[in-house]
């Protein structure tokens, strides 16, 4: 199946794609790839940088938010040839039962490009998806999030990305707090620690580089790795980058 080849009444509600630009976090960091961002959400993270994807109390979604044609988001996410294709969100892993999300990666796989999918890790994969990404990024929502922990945590999920192996866990933190409460989170849930990024919040490049010498030296006391934002420090907050 290519492209072309998709049915054209497979669609999936898309927020917006783009590149070819650079992985700006976790272990891809700086590998070339575009982005395909998928609307919805079933958290609402205080510090969440696309709320445009799933808060209709602050957007009208009808206008941040259309349902595309596969074949169309294929062809846009591989304009320029990247090697990996990351789906984002929102959260994507709401799609993966929709004809559309099978129709998405055969032919992103067809055309050989990798798959990261970035997912909040309260979502179990199905088969086809387990079986067709090659890695999940997954970033578990710690308390200062502001959901309650039964909405943002599900074992059950956690624990099928851990056992797929094609998983890396990214916490998003702000102080040495965060990073203690990460390693409680790590043991509590049998987390392998060389599988965890920390990665510090933030939208501009002075409080990512401030907040990352913060938690360099516990992270890396902890076990953890350590990741920056490198698409902020490249672009700022700009959208699309």
């Amino acid at each position: 199946m290519t492209a072309l080849d998709v049915d054209p009444t497979d669609t999936l509600v898309l927020a917006e794609a783009f590149g070819v630009t650079v992985q700006g976090e976790g272990p891809s960091a700086g590998r070339r790839c575009s982005f395909i961002r998928l609307g919805g959400c079933n958290l609402s993270c205080g510090f969440c940088d696309t709320p445009e994807t799933w808060d209709a109390r602050r957007f009208d979604l009808r206008q941040t938010l259309t349902r595309t044609p596969v074949a169309e988001i294929v062809t846009r996410a591989l304009d320029g040839d990247p090697p990996m294709v990351v789906i984002t969100g929102g959260e994507p892993l709401l799609h993966q039962h929709q004809d559309g999300w099978r129709a998405l990666l055969g032919s992103l796989i067809l055309a050989g490009a990798e798959i990261e999918v970035e997912t909040n890790g309260t979502q179990t994969p199905t088969d086809h998806t387990a079986r067709w990404v090659t890695r999940f990024n997954v970033s578990p929502k710690l308390a200062h999030a502001g959901d309650p922990a039964a909405k943002r945590i599900v074992p059950s999920a956690l624990y099928a990305l851990h056992d797929n192996r094609k998983a890396c866990f990214k916490f998003v933190c702000r102080d040495l707090a965060d990073v203690q409460e990460v390693q409680a989170f790590t043991a509590a849930h049998a987390l392998d620690p060389g599988r965890v990024w920390i990665m510090p919040e933030g939208t501009d490049a002075a409080t990512i580089t401030r907040r990352l010498g913060e938690l360099a030296d516990p992270a890396i006391a902890a076990g953890f790795n350590l990741s920056t934002r490198l698409h902020v420090l490249c672009w700022g907050d700009e959208k699309g980058r």
